[in-house]
């Protein structure tokens, strides 16, 4: 049953063509199916459409992608700023703003547009997949399909039961996260940070107040754990990488939902956010920071 509805899936409608949504879009294509990305203003999308041709420039420069298959993969996106346009599309993978309510939004008015057959998937790295898919009428088919940054070279996929998904949403998750040459790990229960982020976050927190103790620099910090760990970039570093401010608005989410303040951002990295709104510094990565 699972690999028959897998079959069916030919068309993706992929929401947000941001870093991620691009990175999505990018990597269904390449894999031969058919996407439709959407945004909600042109910009956005020619911004998604630069990302998408420049990551497969650098791929068929390296010798793996053929600029045939660069062709081919670009012939297979769409695009579109009108949501209605994903009507008929075979499974949505929503990567919008990691804003619950904006995310609760979108699912609300995709529930209204697609095949009551189509599977919701969320992108969110680590909010309640309860909670959006009961902007829905159809919680069993809704889970969280969280790819990694950049979706084009990052392995993992982790696919993610809401209270109420159904076992064949989640098998048929798994089938089109293999399909794409994915490892893929189901999360069983809806918890915030699912593995990762959940396991992440207090390695954030603890080299951050390291920092602030003044015990080590970032930059020994990060010699530490790459060449103690053997980890390919340091905490400060994957930070900066993947956006201070997405790490920091995670664990905020983290310190409401388990309702404890072991959670809460550090002070460094709190100034660090109140610098960047007022615009005193033009990055806010902690190598912008003496």
């Amino acid at each position: 049953m699972r690999g028959e509805v897998w079959m069916a899936i030919k068309t993706v409608g992929v929401v947000g063509s941001g870093s991620m949504g691009a990175g999505i879009a990018n990597v269904f294509a390449l894999n031969g199916y058919h996407v439709i990305l959407r945004d909600i203003e042109e910009r956005y999308i020619e911004s998604g459409l630069t990302r998408i041709n420049n990551f497969m420039n650098k791929s068929v420069e390296r010798g793996k992608l053929t600029e045939e298959g660069k062709l081919e993969a670009l012939s297979r996106i769409t695009t579109t700023i009108n949501l209605h346009d994903l009507k008929e599309v075979d499974l949505i993978i929503e990567a919008v703003l990691e804003d619950l309510e904006l995310k609760k939004l979108v699912f609300t008015e995709l529930d209204a547009i697609v095949r009551e057959d189509v599977i919701l998937a969320t992108n969110t790295s680590s909010m309640s997949i309860t909670e959006i898919a009961f902007a829905t009428n159809r919680p069993d088919r809704v889970a969280g399909m969280h790819f990694f940054n950049p979706p084009q070279i990052m392995k993992l996929v982790e696919v993610v039961r809401g209270l109420e998904t159904s076992n064949e949403t989640i098998d048929t998750l798994k089938i089109v996260a293999e399909s794409l040459k994915k490892e893929v790990v189901e999360v069983k229960k809806d918890s915030p940070g699912f593995i990762v982020n959940r396991i992440l976050m207090p390695f954030y927190i603890e080299a951050i107040k390291v920092l602030e103790e003044d015990i080590a620099t970032k930059e020994d910090i990060d010699k530490a754990i790459k060449f103690g760990l053997n980890h390919p970039m340091g905490p400060f570093e994957l930070q900066d990488y993947a956006g201070v401010d997405i790490g920091y608005h995670v664990m905020e989410y983290f310190q409401k939902e388990f309702a404890d303040n072991r959670w809460a951002p550090p002070l460094l990295m709190k100034n660090m956010m109140r610098a960047g709104r007022n615009g005193k510094k033009s990055g806010n990565g902690f190598y912008d920071y003496k």
